[in-house]
């Protein structure tokens, strides 16, 4: 395999540090541009580090210099004006450009199952979902109109140690573990698809410089779908809790009480998604899911009991769990 040149803007959050890492050990020269802010997912030796504001381009600019990179990889791209600023910065001298849009940006609640890179991109309920949509069709027309080499990407609920599913992340897990109730929305049988960083990682990294790519559109989402109430069952397991107690309540109570979080559920976690990935597949045959959340939820706790500073309780979600469980027992 021939070594190409990537740039990946971010490069370490949930699913750009898997990647930045596999795109290494397969050889590939790698270079991060980020702020330069300290990480609990550290950046390999071998890869080089730029520092510069992607939100300034001046200052990325005066950083990369005149370099070219085979394919440029923005994963804090969240807005039309974000999309636009690479645009102006990388038209030219990269190969392609992919922007990682998100698998929430299609038709929600869908119509049909398994979702397909056809499926209309609508989202009445998320901002940030409808934010994606507009980034990708800006994208789109620079393809059209200036041949701009964007290839598209969307990711579903990408995970990895550091990073736990539930709504209230390590708050839940300590309710459990403090045999305390841990509040589930909807009736907990929804399908959720979840998505380990490193299985992303290998899709990811087999796009990245591939010309057929170029100009397409891809979701990068596993195979594996459980429940909710598996996922969370899993996490206790994990916790050492063999039988969590699970409270299920309806979305839109969840949103009184949580209104933060509510955009995000009736926006995404409440409806059963399940996503056919033969497009991605027919270009990178190695991609498959091989972590399922059982075994996920183990490296996780895993991680957090090896670092106890990152066992961070949410006060005010923890009182709302309470609320919302005494709620549902009053019915």
């Amino acid at each position: 395999m021939a070594t190409k040149k990537f740039l990946f803007i971010g490069g370490t959050g949930t699913i750009s540090a898997s990647s930045v890492r596999l795109a290494v050990e397969r050889g590939h020269e790698v270079t991060v541009l980020n702020r330069g802010h300290e990480s609990k997912r550290p950046i390999p030796a071998e890869v080089k580090t730029v520092v510069a504001d992607i939100r300034d381009p001046q200052s990325v600019r005066d950083a990369l210099g005149d370099v070219e990179f085979d394919a440029v990889a923005d994963f804090v791209a969240f807005t039309p004006e974000h999309v636009q600023t690479d645009i102006g910065l990388f038209a030219g001298r990269t190969g392609q450009y992919i922007f990682i849009s998100s698998a929430s940006a299609y038709q929600t609640p869908p119509t049909r199952i398994p979702v397909t890179e056809s499926t209309p991109l609508v989202n009445p309920f998320w901002k940030y979902s409808q934010d994606k949509i507009a980034c990708e069709e800006l994208l789109l027309a620079a393809l059209r109109e200036r041949a701009f080499p964007a290839t598209i990407v969307r990711p579903s609920h990408t995970y990895d140690e550091t990073r736990l599913p539930t709504l209230g992340g390590w708050t839940d897990v300590a309710r459990m573990r403090a045999g305390k109730p841990v509040v589930v929305h909807g009736d907990g049988t929804s399908l959720w698809t979840i998505t380990h960083s490193r299985d992303f990682a290998v899709a990811f990294v087999g796009l990245l410089g591939n010309q057929l790519a170029v100009g397409d559109r891809f979701h990068i989402t596993g195979d594996h779908h459980p429940t909710w109430d598996q996922i969370y069952t899993w996490l206790g397991h994990a916790a050492g809790v063999p039988e969590p107690e699970l409270v299920h309540v309806a979305t839109e109570t969840i949103g009184r009480v949580l209104p933060d979080a509510l955009p995000g559920l009736i926006g995404d976690k409440s409806h059963s998604m399940i996503f056919d990935n033969s497009k991605v597949k027919a270009l990178v045959p190695d991609f498959a899911t091989t972590i399922p959340y059982c075994d996920g939820a183990a490296e996780a706790i895993a991680w957090y009991d090896a670092h106890p500073e990152a066992q961070q309780t949410n006060a005010d979600y923890d009182a709302a769990f309470d609320k919302l469980v005494a709620h549902a027992r009053s019915l």
